[in-house]
């Protein structure tokens, strides 16, 4: 028999399989699972977390031509699977204030549970895989030496936000996680710059 959270990951399914941007169905699963084990660690609830997760990016206006159209529907959507309106109102309590360019501290345990999850998952080695793909769907050059076209290149995501992620985690375990990834990726830019140098 099929578990609330079975339907929820068949509709992130449905909505991201065919993403290349690096917010893809994988991308969401990760998330699921990061922010379940977080929440394991530090008391979040387990659903709310998990099923935040897969559905954070649901809206997100870089994402999606209709954000608010989606919004809806995916209110219909968890209604219709047989979560109560409580459940619902914690999952959208959860996911608003996920996005980095927001800048907001989510309010609830599970919201900052899912924020950091979303946050780990866009840095190391997987974090760059991302950048590299998403920098790739919108045609931007890997990096420049100078001018408008560095500023918009992909390495300097790193240093717009991705170095910066490490330091805004809100849980213990989120940090913990994070540090590894962080030291990979500046590992990574040293490695990446001495090459890009010709030595």
């Amino acid at each position: 028999m099929q578990t609330k959270l079975d339907l929820i990951e068949q509709y992130v399914y449905r909505k991201f399989s065919q993403d290349f941007t690096g917010h893809d169905y994988y991308h969401m699963r990760r998330v699921a699972k990061m922010a379940k084990h977080i929440a394991e660690i530090e008391g979040g609830d387990l659903f709310i977390s998990e099923a935040a997760g897969w559905l954070h990016d649901i809206g997100d206006k870089k994402l999606f031509e209709h954000p608010d159209s989606e919004r809806k529907e995916l209110q219909h959507f968890l209604t219709n699977i047989g979560l109560s309106h409580s459940v619902t109102e914690a999952i959208f309590q959860a996911i608003t204030d996920v996005s980095y360019s927001k800048g907001h501290i989510p309010k609830s345990l599970e919201g900052k549970i899912v924020q950091d999850a979303d946050r780990i998952d866009a840095i190391g080695a997987i974090g760059i895989a991302r950048t590299f793909a998403f920098g790739g769907a919108k045609d931007r050059l890997i990096h420049a030496d100078e001018g408008e076209e560095k500023r918009l290149a992909s390495i300097q995501h790193f240093h717009d936000k991705l170095l910066r992620l490490y330091q805004l985690m809100n849980t213990d375990r989120g940090r913990a996680i994070a540090k590894d990834r962080h030291e990979f990726m500046e590992g990574f830019l040293d490695q990446f710059y001495e090459e890009w140098g010709g030595r």
